[in-house]
């Protein structure tokens, strides 16, 4: 992989994160009209109407859309300003005072000088695996967490460059973009697990319903809803590879970072081939969290569709990079 430069990566990698984060209230309002249109298809054929018929845009966009995008912003907003709260219950982790480990508040805090950043908040996660994330939305939350394995593990020059690659997320506002994408990714999972509810009680009243006339009535839920959940996965599909591909591009773009910060590439080359060989955390379960450290910390066997799917870059291809840098 050729390196072009971190401003480059920056401006390359900031507008296509744009260009992703856009398409998700998009993608909400494309699918809301889809489901929209099937729960009116007895007006669209009893009126002889075409399922393209401007009504019935004009109607959901006066009349459904406003309550969508009003949902989809509340749902957002608890879970940006909720974030850090989730992610430290999900990881289990708890803050490192200074008096606890000088050595690496003294990394920190020297990486931030030089880069001229505010020190973010320093977490510990009681495990002997060697991983580590960045979180946080603004100052007052970004924060650096490392397992207890990490900071027993590595020398200072390589713990320093995993410092350095996480306040690089920070920096470059990865930890934000990843947590917009996590909380709109949750938005599909939440709309598939209301539509496989309703539909199981729509068959459930369908099938005590008694008459013809009530199992039609049943059937036709439950195509509606089979629809919904369709529709659903559809969206969380391209979802999840828009998260991906986001998650992909910018580590590649934190390691590049964070050996400009060091001058040190080798040294994160070093620390990245130690963390290959422990990085999975006990405590994490969540996929949506895994993606925020600096190698997935959940075991998985190498398949062709975990490869498709991988959150993170093989780690022998930064560490390549960074070995050529």
């Amino acid at each position: 992989m050729a390196y072009v430069g971190i401003l480059t990566q920056q401006r390359r990698n900031n507008f296509r994160s744009t260009i992703l984060l856009l398409l998700f209230p998009v993608l909400v309002l494309v699918l809301s009209y889809v489901v929209y249109l099937f729960a009116h298809a007895h007006k669209i054929q009893e009126a002889g109407l075409s399922w393209f018929d401007a009504f019935f845009l004009k109607d959901f966009l006066a009349n459904v859309a406003p309550f969508v995008i009003g949902g989809v912003a509340i749902w957002f907003l608890i879970a940006y300003w909720g974030n850090t709260t989730i992610i430290n219950n999900a990881v289990h982790s708890k803050p490192l005072e200074r008096k606890e480990n000088m050595r690496v508040y003294n990394l920190v805090e020297n990486l931030c000088m030089q880069s001229g950043m505010k020190m973010p908040r320093v977490n510990v996660i009681q495990d002997n695996s060697l991983n580590a994330f960045a979180s946080g939305i603004n100052e007052k939350t970004y924060t650096v967490t490392l397992t207890t394995g990490i900071i027993q593990k590595l020398n200072d020059q390589e713990l320093e460059g995993v410092i350095a690659h996480e306040l690089m997320h920070i920096k470059n506002r990865d930890v934000r973009l990843l947590i917009i994408s996590i909380v709109f990714v949750g938005i599909f999972a939440f709309i598939s697990q209301i539509a496989l509810r309703m539909l199981f009680f729509s068959n459930m009243s369908g099938g005590r319903s008694s008459g013809g006339g009530g199992n039609r009535g049943g059937g036709g839920q439950a195509l509606m809803w089979l629809v919904v959940i369709a529709v659903a996965a559809v969206g969380y599909f391209f979802t999840i590879l828009m998260k991906f591909a986001i998650s992909r591009k910018r580590e590649y773009m934190a390691d590049a970072g964070a050996a400009e910060m060091t001058r040190n590439p080798h040294a994160l080359a070093s620390a990245l081939r130690k963390i290959s060989g422990n990085p999975n955390v006990d405590a994490i379960t969540r996929e949506d969290v895994a993606q925020l450290f600096i190698e997935h910390p959940i075991a998985k066997k190498k398949t062709f569709m975990s490869t498709l799917f991988a959150t993170h870059p093989p780690i022998e291809k930064r560490i390549a990079v960074l070995e050529a840098f």
